[in-house]
């Protein structure tokens, strides 16, 4: 092969993955995106560009209302998320090698199952006759069943938090392990405890780890239309669903558009500022 082919197969290469890219994701992506800016006519597409969907979207309040509720939501499971993240993910990192892969593999299991099996799990345990309630009742902290932990928007947040979860261990995992060993050692030779080990060492160098697991869960749980049609009912009605509801069932798609568009804005903001944040070199 010639020093001139060497130089074009890569540059050929490159031009294809691009070319891919734009034709199965840049385009269609750009396609749907411009729906929003359409509008619905007498249950027909008029296609002269109008903002009237986002002039619907700031002066509806029950829109306001469902986006920061959903917002809301998002953000107490990525919370959540992170502190039950991170303790399992330390406690993993704590355990002998070999235990370690068994329990990340055992982690990553549930993300190889379907995302409906996994919902319907989680109404089999917060159902009136579910695990949880026949747990408690066998223990005796209750005396009944408690159906006030389903179909409501505390039952979409436990849901979320627990199907999201391994998106929230591994990436805190994976920062732990990065950690050398020499540094752990450099510091309880000069004199370290544990505690200050863990403050001053461990957890500045596994906060990037917190900070994409946090962009992971709060991205996936503020788009999630799946689990609060399931397990939400009336009471937990989403950002997502909203969005659902206009594609599935008001066939009015470009108000769906439109309202896809502030929540791609606002996944793009969290995804900068993890990725700002989430930077070493950003605190220099």
């Amino acid at each position: 092969m010639t020093a001139y082919a060497r130089m074009v197969r890569p540059g050929l290469a490159d031009c294809l993955l691009w070319g891919a890219a734009a034709l199965f994701i840049l385009i269609p992506l750009a396609s749907f995106l411009i729906f929003g800016f359409f509008s619905v006519v007498s249950n027909s597409i008029d296609y002269r560009p109008t903002l009237a969907n986002f002039d619907e979207l700031l002066s509806n309040s029950s829109y306001r209302t469902t986006f920061f509720r959903t917002m809301r939501m998002a953000f107490l499971v990525s919370a959540t998320n992170l502190v039950l993240g991170y303790a399992t993910a330390y406690f993993i990192w704590q355990r002998p090698p070999a235990w370690r892969n068994l329990m990340v593999i055992a982690l990553a299991i549930p993300l190889l199952m379907s995302y409906i099996i996994k919902i319907y799990a989680m109404r089999g345990v917060l159902g009136t006759n579910g695990l949880l309630n026949s747990a408690t009742m066998a223990l005796g902290i209750i005396d009944e069943p408690v159906s006030a932990l389903l179909f409501n928007l505390t039952a979409v947040r436990i849901t979320l938090s627990v199907v999201l979860l391994p998106f929230m261990v591994l990436p805190i995992y994976v920062a732990l392990e990065r950690i050398p060993a020499s540094v752990l050692h450099a510091a309880s030779d000069l004199g370290a405890s544990e505690i200050q080990i863990f403050a001053r060492v461990v957890l500045p160098l596994s906060l990037p780890g917190g900070i994409v697991g946090a962009m992971f869960t709060f991205v996936l749980a503020s788009g999630d239309f799946l689990a609060p049609e399931l397990v939400g009912g009336i009471e937990g009605f989403t950002y997502g669903r909203l969005i659902f509801s206009q594609f599935g069932l008001a066939f009015n798609w470009p108000l769906g558009a439109a309202l896809s568009i502030v929540l791609m804005i606002v996944a793009l903001g969290v995804i900068y500022a993890a990725r700002r944040f989430g930077n070493p070199r950003w605190q220099r």
